[in-house]
């Protein structure tokens, strides 16, 4: 473990947890990666949802305005009363405005190309302009992202987040429009993304947040909508430090399976590389604050011999040089190979990446097991809801169990024996799409 820190940024160590041990002729490599930040979301004087002084952040809120959040009417209702409770949570200082989404996006507030200032009158603005919100036209997601970054690149500030609520089919624009517009929008700044409702497409919601390095969830009831808001906004003025990248630097001959987050959710960040010669490269883990996050790294090894070791991989913490000079390194962890011939080492599974293989597996299967049953195969959607039955009753997952208990009759845990439920709410199916990828931590 190395601990690095900087006045005016957060404190990082990383921990790596690993059996270095391979047999002879063995080659794969596992490690989790625990990142965890301290001091963040405090030093700049303001507790989570007060109105501290905190001028580095500028965020942007996306309201979907399509003609369907008119049915029920409680929907925009809700929609407004929720911004309303975000912008409340806005630290003094911070820039923000509001977008209004259809087939186009329009600025709401403050209306002027720009961003407003976060104090008592522009709140007071902000939520006068939103009583004139109304529900009217289609939806085209790609163009509030388009202008949400034109609006967050005026300001002179390294936190940058956007808040997305949709509660439709991005259907006025074509899905290559929209992952241009993510792909554009990517590195840029961050945005978390809720589905109102059980109108909208879970892989759209959920592709958004992945993208750009936020949470998605579903919020089924509008009444649930200001609380939900209120969260995600406080959660973003804890922000403290942007583009903290993971990286990995590898020796020669060393190959890299993979490299996932897989705590607090499970996101494959391997094709998200970005070279930085010699033999090392960078993968986004956008802005953090006082938080904890675990990654498995994955690399091949060549074979070596009986008593040979190897540094098999560098995991460090980069943050970008405002300057644009040096990179700052704020944390760093070695990843080791050691051949042995005592087969108890090297058959030893560390119960970290266990625990972690099971969570992406989880996962995975809920991920199968649901488009098994939206096509009808239900012989294979029983098969996989119940081997994400038994994964979860095994990892003590007991959010994603409760969760899986609305979509089948759970016989036997242990054996990941169930019946799919012949009635299945729309929204308990969503629900348990969305928050699919949520793991829970190994438990100690």
């Amino acid at each position: 473990m190395a601990n690095f820190s900087k006045s005016n940024v957060p404190q990082f160590s990383v921990d790596v947890y690993q059996n270095e041990f391979l047999p002879e002729g063995g080659r794969e490599v596992s490690a989790i990666v625990t990142v965890t930040s301290t001091g963040g979301g405090t030093s700049r004087g303001a507790a989570l949802g007060g109105h501290g002084t905190g001028t580095d952040a500028a965020v942007v809120i996306m309201v979907d305005c399509s003609g369907s959040m008119d049915y029920p009417p409680t929907k925009m209702r809700g929609a407004r009363d929720a911004t309303a409770a975000a912008i409340d949570a806005l630290r003094d200082g911070t820039s923000f405005a509001v977008i209004a989404g259809t087939h186009e996006a329009k600025e709401v507030f403050p209306g002027n190309g720009g961003l407003a200032v976060a104090g008592p009158a522009t709140r007071g603005q902000a939520k006068d302009a939103l009583r004139r919100l109304s529900a009217g036209g289609g939806t085209a997601i790609g163009t509030w992202l388009s202008l949400a970054d034109r609006l967050l690149a005026s300001a002179e500030v390294s936190i940058r987040h956007g808040i997305l609520l949709t509660d439709g089919r991005n259907e006025h624009e074509t899905p290559e429009d929209l992952r241009a517009a993510l792909d554009a929008c990517a590195s840029r700044f961050t945005c978390d993304a809720r589905g109102v409702g059980t109108d909208w497409e879970v892989k759209e919601v959920t592709g958004i947040a992945s993208a750009l390095l936020g949470t998605a969830d579903i919020v089924a009831d509008p009444t649930g909508l200001s609380a939900d808001f209120t969260t995600m906004m406080e959660n973003a003025m804890g922000k403290e430090v942007a583009d903290v990248a993971l990286r990995l630097w590898t020796p020669v001959g060393v190959e890299i399976a993979f490299v996932k987050q897989v705590a607090p959710t499970v996101e494959d960040l391997t094709s998200r590389r970005t070279e930085v010669p010699p033999r090392a490269g960078d993968y986004p883990t956008g802005s953090w604050g006082d938080e904890s996050r675990d990654y498995h790294v994955c690399v091949r090894v060549p074979q070596a011999q009986i008593g040979q070791e190897m540094l098999a991989a560098r995991v460090s913490l980069i943050v970008p040089d405002p300057a644009g000079g040096t990179p700052q390194t704020l944390g760093q962890g070695l990843v080791r190979a050691v051949w042995t011939d005592d087969m108890v080492m090297s058959t030893s599974i560390n119960p970290q990446v266990a625990h972690y293989t099971g969570q992406a597996e989880l996962a995975q299967v809920i991920q199968q097991g649901l488009d098994a049953r939206k096509s009808g195969d239900h012989g294979g959607a029983t098969a996989k809801l119940g081997r994400a039955v038994q994964l979860a009753a095994a990892s003590g997952n007991e959010d994603t169990a409760k969760l899986l208990s609305k979509v089948v009759d759970v016989v036997d845990a242990a054996t990941g024996t169930v019946r799919l439920k012949a009635k299945v709410t729309e929204a308990d199916e969503m629900t348990l799409e969305t928050r699919s990828t949520k793991t829970v931590r190994v438990k100690k």
